[in-house]
């Protein structure tokens, strides 16, 4: 009777409790672990002489929480970019934006970043930090107040002398720069949590087909659709999932009252930045490395319409998605791409994007593995 027990029992459980690893080929297998390891060694910006200093991180952990940094004084950077919701806020676009037409991004593994905004409209991290400080509509503060809060709170100059060595000086924007620079170290160190797919990365690359069997099936089935077939790891690429670039991905453009130019018009708004790596406050200048691909960009029509493709790290807590927040759920993402509508997409340049036409198996399997990006 004990064992007509147990066999009912798991009878019952069924396969979602059952372990097995699929048949990988070598290729397959070269594919996955080139998105890992997890997290990948740090990355300090050469533009930024105080990224990855303590005493800079703290002052940039302090100033992303003050309010008095707005024009109002009350909202903060963390007002967006709220640590619980890991670090967006939730919401299909953001609330008092000048542009009021884009998806706040999460701030989590943005040392990793190449380009920063939907639009890539800033090259260094510390300049896409400065901007929304002073733009109309979000925090709306001006270059002299806000050089001049710092200097006269007694905890905010003490900040920023530990950080930077010096008392802040006379020179409002350089004062403001040094500011957003403490905000990026800070913001460099919020790397995204080691997830379940992590863990089946690694067994594979040790070999350990025992853990990597604890992978749940449905993932690997999603995984391999995402590597193999269905393409999503063309531009979802590397350890942080993102080739860092743009594309037109079918979502419509258009907007109340016109368009969003995406990657064409944050071109030239990076471009025409003083706060560019090819401008004065790059703290390496000529030798920084970074600074060769602004200097090349070149602004084409078939950038009109693009938007940064973002890294899949901790999906399942950044919904709603896309750059204008248009789809609510990861269901919604891959049924977007199954159904996508071709004719949308650019006729110019590289064609990578195609209709999936998934099956509804193929569908869950997929958006499974997208939840195992996430912890």
């Amino acid at each position: 009777m004990r064992i007509v027990t147990a066999l009912l029992a798991a009878w019952l459980a069924g396969p979602a409790t059952a372990q097995a690893l699929l048949d990988f080929s070598a290729a397959e297998r070269s594919r996955i672990l080139a998105h890992g390891p997890w997290p990948p060694p740090s990355l300090r910006d050469p533009s930024n002489r105080v990224d990855g200093q303590r005493a800079a991180i703290d002052f940039g952990a302090r100033l992303f929480f003050d309010p008095r940094l707005s024009a109002g004084g009350d909202i903060s950077c963390a007002s967006c970019h709220l640590p619980p919701r890991a670090f967006q806020d939730g919401r299909p676009v953001a609330t008092g934006r000048a542009e009021g037409i884009r998806n706040t991004p999460t701030l989590l593994d943005v040392a990793w970043q190449r380009w920063f905004g939907w639009d890539g409209a800033h090259d260094s991290l510390w300049a896409a930090s400065l901007s929304p400080l002073l733009q109309a509509g979000e925090m709306g503060q001006r270059l002299d107040t806000l050089a001049a809060t710092v200097r006269r709170d007694p905890r905010l100059a003490a900040g920023y002398l530990a950080a930077f060595g010096a008392a802040p000086g006379s020179d409002d924007e350089e004062v403001a720069t040094d500011v957003a620079k403490a905000l990026a170290a800070w913001q460099s160190t919020l790397v995204s949590p080691r997830t379940p797919f992590d863990d089946f990365r690694d067994a594979l690359a040790r070999g350990d087909a025992e853990a990597a069997a604890r992978y749940p099936v449905a993932a690997q089935r999603g995984l391999r659709l995402f590597i193999g077939e269905a393409r999503c790891s063309v531009c979802h690429t590397g350890p942080a999932f993102t080739n860092g670039e743009f594309a037109d991905v079918g979502v419509p453009f258009f907007v109340p009252g016109g368009v969003d130019p995406g990657r064409h018009g944050g071109l030239h708004k990076l471009l025409a930045s003083r706060m560019n790596r090819l401008g004065p406050y790059n703290d390496s200048r000529a030798t920084d490395p970074r600074a060769v691909a602004t200097r090349h960009v070149v602004v084409e029509h078939r950038h009109f319409g693009e938007f940064r493709v973002p890294g899949l790290r901790q999906l399942v807590h950044t919904a709603p998605y896309m750059h204008d927040g248009s789809l609510a759920s990861l269901e919604g993402v891959v049924r977007h791409y199954s159904e996508l509508n071709e004719e949308r997409l650019h006729a110019d340049g590289e064609r990578i994007l195609r209709r999936l036409d998934l099956t509804r198996q193929q569908a869950a399997d997929l958006a499974s593995f997208l939840r195992s990006l996430s912890r």
